[in-house]
């Protein structure tokens, strides 16, 4: 069966950081392009950012750029989101997500995405 599994979130006051961990189960994530999305109460499932399967080639919403950075460990089967600074506007759940397609750039929409995680909650307060 194949699954991703995340982790990390948590409540954190304005300011601070998080790692999020999306793990593979089931499947190689080295040859998936993996995406992280989130979705705020009310609102819609929006694109954060996303890696190519090498980690050569990233993308990234102008809303996180400068504050969230996507990596991977291939050989940890595991991609991570490194947030920085966050603030109020960062609540959501976070989802990764992965697609077999290789793009270039990786692409923020969701219906590129073939398989979802269940989503961990980040809550961004004082």
């Amino acid at each position: 069966q194949l699954q991703l599994v995340e982790s990390g979130g948590g409540l954190v006051q304005p300011g601070g950081s998080l790692r999020l961990s999306c793990a593979g189960s089931g499947f190689t994530l080295e040859y998936y392009t993996i995406a992280w999305f989130r979705q705020a109460p009310g609102k819609g499932r929006e694109g954060v950012s996303c890696i190519s399967r090498r980690g050569s080639s990233t993308n990234s919403a102008n809303s996180v750029k400068g504050r969230f950075t996507i990596s991977r460990d291939n050989a940890k089967n595991t991609v991570f989101l490194q947030m920085n600074n966050l603030g109020p506007e960062d609540t959501a759940v976070y989802y990764c997500a992965a697609d077999i397609a290789h793009y270039r750039p990786c692409p923020l929409n969701r219906t590129a995405y073939d398989y979802w995680g269940q989503g961990t909650q980040v809550t961004v307060s004082s």
